[in-house]
């Protein structure tokens, strides 16, 4: 069906361009700097490596002391006194929750160095996201404030304690008002404490705001049905998803959960029993649950509004005032055929949109209860409470501030100097507040304009408890001692409040044991142990109520249509889409290297945002990718803002848009994270109460140029089947569709041996229908195999070391006819709606390895166990494995990342390294490496099944990569073991071996791609 498909991996792949011809001639984009290397330059970094760490203020004595108090584990002696719990060389595990998820946090001799998924997990099942990976590293970050301060200088916590209690009186009796600003809290202790404070201080106010407000879809349910929540959604119980710019997938709400919900109805397991949901998306912008669709339709987002309500008038059979076509055919097509499917899937579809505008909302809610989703794809009983900020209630908290109404303010885990659409305007606000307090970990936007630092632990320090979904409880407990002079910020309310109970600690233990724990059949001193070993209880779930919806929708198409008149661009303007990107979100963690360096799924761009143009505005504009435009748009104050971008060729992006991450532009952070990029925040609209992500702005060119520091296009396939994909229909005909046929798992003639594997054979199955892309998978490998970070210049020069790459390849049919059949939706052949498919991937360990025949100095050999091994102390560097590897997966040290001021790397200080895996051995300047298979969780794996004297059972090991990926696309284990899931995949009718024909005999085995163009009504 699909061999007349086209897949590129790029513009400059696709069109052949000269200057990507000559970078691709060879291996590498430049040669080994010998000369520097003759005469030492190179081999130092341009500041003193002691000078650099004094200038960023590195050290490790803070986090030795707080792993193990009793000797510092920088001094090569053995413990005078072993802690009870601690067995030199052995992990200890501890159960924890990030952003509301089950976690387990492994430590080495009392220091984190990597998160893991609880598989208990009742929402992502033990998936997490590249910022979960990710957030071990930020314990170490030496910008952390290190102890409390007062107005600028260093003090005591008794000062503060004592300065603070004093003002909060004065305030108290002088009857301004206090207000507590943080962004959501679904901690149920957290709450308590809270709510404690506000009884010691009746003129407080706790106000919610996130930088990425669901205040729209809050408000709507409370419109529509009375409930001012974040409906749980189940996209696992649906057979037809259709998503409006919601990118359910990347960033909207929950992604780990509702990848795992998603994946179910598209996974192995559901193709073999001929089910799989189908998947629209209409969005401006290419966004991961975008590129993952099945069919894919662009509209502006001025357009969502009354696209929104054309579907509506098809479902329902009536007309709202005002309907009309969008004007847009392809869109207009779309929603027709929808419909039809959509009513086909009653009780099993699900509709959803990323808009905060609340009509817009109300009126998917309309759609929804169309459709009878609520009680079966919606839960509103049973509720999220991972958003709950109200965007009113923040603009009016300003207000009061201008007013002089308020005296003291407080902000938890909240930066609304940088978040905030009017940054300066809090920044003027604050002026007139007496008492300006921050429970921040490190210096941001907002600190600089406090008169209190009174910086809290990092949630690895913590003691807390986490309730993200209503009746689903998570606990958080400390995995090190704090690592500087902070307290919890519950602790510091507790002791401003006068609170009698001893510490946080008590507060939570004494929460759980009268409130929590008997939720999940628990109680007393055995009930705390056992939730510290589980991690969570989980109460029954509410039953389903009744939600009829009986609003008049008369009034919420009109103010609809007239915010879509008024985005509407002029003709000397374009429409604007502001997103998150899946690696830096709202920018809190923009300081982290890791997430910095990872490649956006979608672009590969890192280190940077930019403005993504479609393939025909940059043609009709005369722009080509690198070029620097002003962008400048007018504020909801009515103030310009101006920003200056380098333009993204995108393809799949609307005509007449762009599209723009935030999370970008910190001007006080770390030194990673600041000034890279630009803040987009002061883009967002305040329009009908809430904040929108959409504006319209004037675009000029400056003549400037930047090269985005983009891994996509550092290799070329060579027009090589490498990608296969089938549609749902022919599959369901044959299951071996597109998988290779008469050519799959042919025995070809070889010059060499056959290795024999007499015990273990390791290999790994790949879904590509369930890869969606997310990138978690290569910041779990770089935390696990101690990855160095080389920063934007590097990646530019083609040095990125990560060991598991994430392929984006673009595809259209060349003969120009639709892969659609029934639903045309799309033409395939316009670069403005292309097909993405994403493919992991990494060292394949071929059994025939084309590295192992042309090392000189065997450090790259074959073992019995069917992995290719690399033996770092005989790499002698002359790269010519790298030469010969068709798949492109080895990385060169081309410095001595660990002990080299130039790089963008945390991992060169000392404190830092405190986060690297002893397991695994840092390389050096000159050496090649590549993915070993996680051969340290291997090892570890056989030596726990001889000690309990047992076969190794299929698994107990798990590489870095498959446990923590949110769909389970990746499968590990022993082929030998014929009962094991990896050997029952790679014997699947869907399997096939990237460039077979080559004879590698690679160990890692791709599932064919499906993508699913059949009417829901026309499945079996």
């Amino acid at each position: 069906m699909d061999s007349n498909k086209k897949y590129w991996k790029g513009l400059e792949e696709l069109n052949n361009e000269p200057e990507f011809v000559e970078k691709n001639k060879h291996e590498f984009a430049e040669p080994i700097p010998i000369e520097d290397v003759l005469t030492g330059g190179g081999l130092e970094g341009k500041t003193p490596r002691r000078d650099f760490l004094k200038a960023l203020g590195f050290g490790v004595g803070a986090v030795t002391l707080a792993a193990c108090q009793k000797v510092p584990v920088h001094k090569s002696i053995p413990y005078l006194i072993k802690p009870e719990e601690v067995t030199p060389g052995v992990a200890n595990y501890y159960v924890s929750t990030y952003d509301g998820h089950a976690i387990l946090v492994k430590t080495r001799e009392g220091r984190p160095i990597k998160i893991e998924g609880n598989p208990a997990d009742l929402l992502s099942k033990g998936g997490l996201s590249a910022q979960a990976q990710a957030s071990v590293l930020d314990l170490y970050d030496y910008n952390r404030f290190q102890n409390a301060m007062l107005d600028g200088g260093d003090s005591t916590w008794n000062n503060i304690d004592e300065f603070v209690k004093h003002e909060l009186g004065a305030i108290k009796a002088g009857g301004k008002k206090i207000r507590l600003v943080s962004s959501t809290i679904n901690s149920p202790s957290t709450l308590n404490v809270i709510a404690d404070f506000i009884a010691a201080y009746p003129n407080t106010k706790h106000v919610t705001y996130d930088a990425i407000s669901y205040t729209g879809i809050i408000q709507a349910n409370q419109n529509s049905f009375g409930k001012a929540v974040v409906p749980h959604y189940h996209f696992e119980k649906a057979d037809v998803i259709v998503s409006f710019g919601a990118d359910f997938l990347g960033t909207w709400i929950s992604p780990e959960e509702f990848m795992s919900q998603w994946v179910q109805n598209r996974n192995n397991k559901s193709l073999i029993s001929k089910k799989m949901s189908r998947h629209i998306q209409f969005e401006t912008g290419m966004s991961l649950t975008g590129s993952n669709a099945d069919s894919r339709v662009l509209i502006k987002p001025s357009e969502e509004g009354p696209a929104l309500i054309n579907l509506y008038n098809e479902i329902s059979g009536t007309t709202l005032p005002g309907s009309k076509p969008l004007g847009n055919t392809n869109a207009d097509k779309a929603i027709k055929l929808v419909a039809a499917e959509l009513k086909a899937a009653k009780g099993k579809a699900l509709v959803v949109c990323g808009s905060n505008d609340v009509a817009k909302q109300v009126l998917v809610n309309a759609i929804n209860a169309q459709l009878g989703s609520y009680g079966t794809t919606i839960d509103l009983d049973n509720n999220s409470n991972q958003y709950k900020g109200n965007d009113a209630e923040f603009v009016e908290f300003v207000a009061e501030m201008n007013r002089g109404e308020v005296d003291a303010v407080f902000f938890l885990n909240s930066n609304p100097v940088y978040e905030y659409h009017n940054g300066s305007a809090i920044a003027d606000a604050l002026k007139k507040v007496r008492l300006r307090v921050t429970f921040a970990g490190a210096k941001d936007e907002t600190s600089e304009h406090c008169n209190v630092v009174a910086p809290g632990h990092y949630y690895l320090e913590s003691w807390g408890d986490g309730n993200a979904i209503e009746g689903y409880y998570t606990v958080i407990q400390p995995a090190i001692n704090p690592v500087y002079e902070t307290r919890q910020a519950e602790e510091s309310l507790m002791k401003w409040s006068d609170s009698t109970t001893k510490d946080y600690y008590t507060y939570v233990r004494n929460n759980w044991d009268k409130n929590l724990l008997a939720k999940g059949g628990l109680s007393g001193q055995k009930g705390w142990e056992t939730l510290l070993q589980t991690g969570f209880v989980k109460a029954a779930d509410k039953p389903a109520g009744s939600y009829a919806f009986s609003k008049d929708l008369n009034g919420v198409a009109q103010t609809i249509l007239a915010q879509s008149s008024k985005l509407a661009a002029s003709s000397d303007a374009v429409e604007v889409q502001l997103y998150q990107s899946v690696a830096m979100r709202d920018g809190k963690r923009a300081n982290n290297p890791w997430l910095q360096e990872l490649p956006d799924p979608v672009s590969k761009v890192t280190w940077d945002n930019f403005a993504s143009m479609s393939p025909t505005d940059m043609k009709n504009k005369g722009y080509a990718q690198g070029d620097v435009i002003t962008i400048e748009a007018k504020g909801s104050d009515g103030s310009s803002h101006t920003v200056t971008l380098p333009i993204l060729t995108q393809p799949g992006q609307a005509q007449g848009t762009i599209s723009i991450a935030l999370g970008y532009g910190r001007s006080v952070a770390g030194p990673v994270g600041k000034g890279v990029g630009q803040n987009l925040y002061p883009f967002l609209k305040s329009d009908n109460g809430t904040f929108q992500n959409w504006t319209v702005a004037k675009i000029t060119p400056t003549g400037d140029q930047i090269i985005l520091a983009q891994t996509q296009t550092h290799h070329s396939i060579e027009g090589r089947n490498v990608i296969r994909e089938t549609t749902f229909k022919d599959y369901v005909k044959d299951p071996s569709s597109n998988s290779g046929g008469t050519l799959k798992h042919k025995e070809y003639e070889s010059l060499w041996d056959e290795y024999e594997h007499p015990q273990y054979n390791w290999v790994m199955a790949i879904d590509l229908n369930a890869c969606t892309g997310c990138g978690a998978c290569v910041v779990a490998c770089s935390a696990e195999n101690n990855i160095p970070v080389v920063g934007r210049d590097e990646v530019r020069r083609r040095r990125e070391m990560h060991w598991i790459r994430i392929d984006r390849y673009y595809s259209f049919v060349d003969d120009g006819k639709s892969v659609t059949e029934e639903h045309e939706i799309e033409d395939l052949k316009d670069l403005d709606n292309v097909q993405v498919v994403y493919q992991p991937m990494l060292c394949q360990h071929c059994d025939h390895a084309p590295c192992e025949t042309v090392c000189p100095v065997l450090a790259t050999v074959h073992s019995s166990e069917g992995l290719n091994h690399m033996a770092y102390n005989r790499c002698v560097g002359t790269r010519y494995c790298a030469n010969n590897c068709p798949y492109k997966v080895r990385r060169f040290n081309w410095f001595n990342y660990w002990n080299d001021s130039r790089f963008d790397n945390y991992l060169i200080n000392e404190h830092t390294h405190l986060v690297l895996n002893p397991d695994v051995v840092t390389r050096f300047r000159g050496v090649m490496e590549k993915c070993s298979m996680c051969i340290q969780r291997i090892q570890a794996g056989k030596l726990k099944a001889k000690m309990e004297k047992r076969p190794v059972a299929d698994g107990d090991i798990k590489t870095a990569c498959q446990q923590t990926c949110p769909t389970n696309a990746i499968i590990f284990g022993n082929r030998n073991d014929k009962n094991s899931e990896v050997a029952k995949l790679l014997t699947s009718d869907r399997t096939y071996y990237v460039l077979e024909e080559l004879n590698t005999q690679p160990g890692i085995g791709y599932q064919v791609k499906v993508r699913n163009n059949t009417a829901v009504e026309t499945q079996a």
